[in-house]
């Protein structure tokens, strides 16, 4: 079955395996992941065209939108692919500017998984996320009431796996001893190394690690160094950035976004671009 999805397969818990090469659907929303979709259509058009070319991890979540892009994924793909896993997170709110606003309350945490079930259309959600810290990026504090939270659900079987989002190690290592953790999401890119330890300790572990961000975001990366490699590669700085990613470490798995077909379709051919170990080591080196 790995051999068929783009990128291989991850497969941190039993019957969890994730094509390494996901989607990640937030920019369906408006600008800003808030608000319609400019085009609609395309955006459907994307969802679809992700499960032709085998992707079987999308990531979302209910405040996308909000709620917005749940209903694109419920519209264009249900009833769901066996094989397709919808990974989702909770632990933020959006506020009526737009604004993105920690929601992390024991009570509304639960509301926000029934809120995912509801608007993606399941009975139970593959994999849950705990989103914690802060928009600006990691806090140091205590998740255990939180996951304790989600874990209640697990046991009731509304969700089937655990995962966190925006966390350090030590918070990693807190949610463990409450119950399995099968996902980590951060921000990592080649512009933000900060968690290499993290991202070394989820494949020593094989845990899923999906890099938010991973072409940068807001902030797209940008570097001669990258646009050199990408040309010697014949291939997008965008590509390039993917692959290197890919190469990283064996259980990273790459969640880009995109609202428009051609742009999907150049991600997920990323997952066949061989890195040279040339490459490899001028993009190892390169500082942002």
């Amino acid at each position: 079955m790995s051999d068929n999805l783009p990128g291989g397969a991850v497969t941190p818990a039993d019957g969890l395996t994730l094509s390494r090469m996901g989607y990640g659907a937030m920019q369906l929303a408006g600008p800003g992941a808030f608000g319609p979709p400019r085009d609609r259509e395309q955006a459907l058009a994307v969802l679809r065209e992700a499960v032709d070319l085998g992707v079987r991890h999308i990531d979302t979540s209910d405040f996308y939108g909000p709620v917005v892009v749940n209903e694109l994924i419920r519209e264009a793909l249900h009833p769901y692919p066996e094989d397709l896993h919808l990974v989702t997170k909770v632990g933020l709110r959006r506020g009526a500017d737009g604004s993105w606003i920690p929601s992390l309350t024991p009570d509304d945490l639960k509301a926000q998984v029934r809120e995912n079930l509801e608007h993606l259309g399941l009975d139970v959600l593959d994999v849950v996320n705990l989103r914690v810290g802060t928009p600006k990026g990691t806090i140091e504090a205590p998740l255990g009431a939180q996951f304790a939270a989600l874990a209640e659900l697990r046991d009731e079987g509304l969700i089937r796996h655990l995962g966190l989002s925006n966390v350090t190690l030590n918070q990693l290592t807190e949610a463990q001893a409450i119950a399995p953790v099968v996902t980590v999401q951060n921000l990592y890119n080649l512009a933000n190394r900060q968690d290499d330890a993290l991202v070394d300790r989820c494949a020593a572990e094989n845990i899923a690690f999906a890099s938010f961000f991973p072409l940068g975001g807001f902030t797209p990366l940008q570097s001669d160094r990258l646009d050199g490699v990408a040309a010697r590669l014949d291939a997008s700085p965008q590509q390039v950035a993917l692959a290197w990613l890919l190469q990283r470490s064996p259980t990273t798995v790459l969640i880009p976004g995109t609202s428009s077909v051609a742009h999907l379709r150049e991600n997920v051919a990323a997952a066949d671009l061989k890195m040279p170990a040339d490459a490899i080591e001028e993009l190892d080196g390169l500082a942002f």
